[in-house]
């Protein structure tokens, strides 16, 4: 067959007399129309058929008069491109807005004493999509803490979206840098702060959780401490250096060993990383920026251990800086910010989003790593700290004072 626009058919027009042209090419039209539209008929037929097998639900092929389109399009040139084109395109349909559902599931937030950090935020926010909430607090401070919920301290900040409030079902003594019960020295079990407290390391509280849980689905890391954080890394001892990162990053891995076999399958463990594990900030010291950078390396490794053991998801989130209870201790000298004070003004300064930021964008962030919205995310570090991990070079420095940025 020639096509109708080669150099050949050209030439077979000049041969043929205009009436005989006409009627040569009318069928020739006619044929070629008919072959194009039975061929779109079986190309919509078929790609009907791969969309309709499709397992994704996200999207579905629709018709443009049913629902909500992905783009709308002039209807003139709809109108138009139906007059020049023989086939129907396919268009793509949203599901609509996600709902995220934690009904049934169970989380462990390790690392909660108060409602000012992230580990609170990161509680109310599952709690807000239905999951049951059980927490891990330090023992020296259970009892504050506790105090704090019985007399209602803080019954404002667990007022969820829909009106009511967050319950924290159980409390569980937890010291994160005792594995088991003969790692705990006897001055520890001789300290008043611990009296009366027993059953503190992480395998006995993953063995409690168990008998009163059975299995749980998500598992949050809130902690980190370093003894010497005010000190610079060469003035740090190696008692302090291994300190910060036994409390601040072996506690994560310690954690998923002992808590992993008791979890669901498709679970998530999340933990807290901090910008200092990349970059340098002055006044973090005492080795927690290598804690940290050791705590997201072991998050990409963990990932791919319990994601083929157990079939759990392992992310971090880089928050931005919080002036939280805990943070607001960090070199606090009379006359002078603090040290999150002034990693706060900075972030705001040079940030490519000057803002605020807010425990809840941390709760928020990590619900949906927590959820099944994220079953395909593992291993990553999200930064939530309004972009400022992407900047190198401070807007509010001298050397830029003379540009307009």
């Amino acid at each position: 067959m020639i096509a109708l626009s080669s150099p050949v058919f050209f030439s077979f027009l000049s041969r043929r007399s205009p009436t005989k042209l006409i009627s040569k090419l009318s069928s020739r039209l006619s044929i070629e129309s008919t072959m194009m539209f039975r061929r779109s008929t079986v190309f919509a037929a078929a790609a009907a058929l791969v969309y309709g097998a499709s397992s994704v639900a996200a999207f579905a092929p629709c018709s443009p008069a049913v629902g909500n389109l992905v783009s709308k399009t002039n209807s003139a040139t709809i109108q138009q491109q139906s007059q020049s084109r023989q086939y129907s395109s396919t268009q793509l349909q949203m599901a609509g807005p996600a709902q995220v559902d934690l009904t049934g599931k169970v989380a462990f937030v390790a690392g909660v004493a108060d409602s000012s950090g992230y580990g609170w935020a990161i509680a109310r926010a599952l709690a807000s999509a239905g999951a049951t909430i059980i927490v891990g607090t330090w023992p020296p401070v259970l009892k504050i803490f506790e105090s704090g919920l019985r007399k209602g301290s803080f019954d404002e900040d667990s007022i969820l979206p829909d009106g009511s409030k967050m319950n924290i079902e159980k409390v569980y003594p937890l010291d994160a840098v005792f594995d088991t019960a003969d790692d705990v020295p006897d001055e520890i079990k001789e300290n008043k702060r611990y009296a009366g407290l027993s059953g503190y390391t992480i395998e006995e509280v993953a063995k409690a959780i168990e008998a009163d849980y059975g299995k749980i689905d998500i598992l949050v890391h809130s902690l980190a401490n370093g003894p010497e954080v005010t000190k610079p890394l060469l003035e740090t001892s190696r008692k302090g250096y291994l300190a910060a990162s036994s409390a601040s990053a072996y506690s994560a891995v310690s954690l998923l060993q002992k808590f992993g076999p008791i979890m669901n399958e498709g679970g998530n463990m999340l933990s807290l990383t901090y910008i200092a594990s990349e970059k340098v900030i002055p006044g973090y010291g005492g080795g927690m920026s290598s804690a940290k950078a050791q705590l997201e390396s072991d998050t990409r490794t963990l990932a791919y251990e319990a994601g083929r053991k157990w079939k759990l998801r392992v992310n971090t989130i880089s928050a931005g800086p919080l002036k939280s209870r805990a943070a607001s201790a960090i070199g606090k000298e009379p006359g002078q910010k603090t040290f999150i004070e002034y990693a706060i003004d900075y972030s705001k300064a040079n940030a490519p989003l000057a803002q605020d930021l807010y425990n809840e964008d941390v709760g928020n962030s990590a619900l949906f790593l927590c959820s099944g919205l994220a079953r395909t995310v593992t291993g990553v570090t999200l930064y939530v700290d309004n972009g400022l991990h992407a900047m190198g070079m401070a807007l509010d420095s001298e050397s830029m004072s003379d540009r307009n940025v």
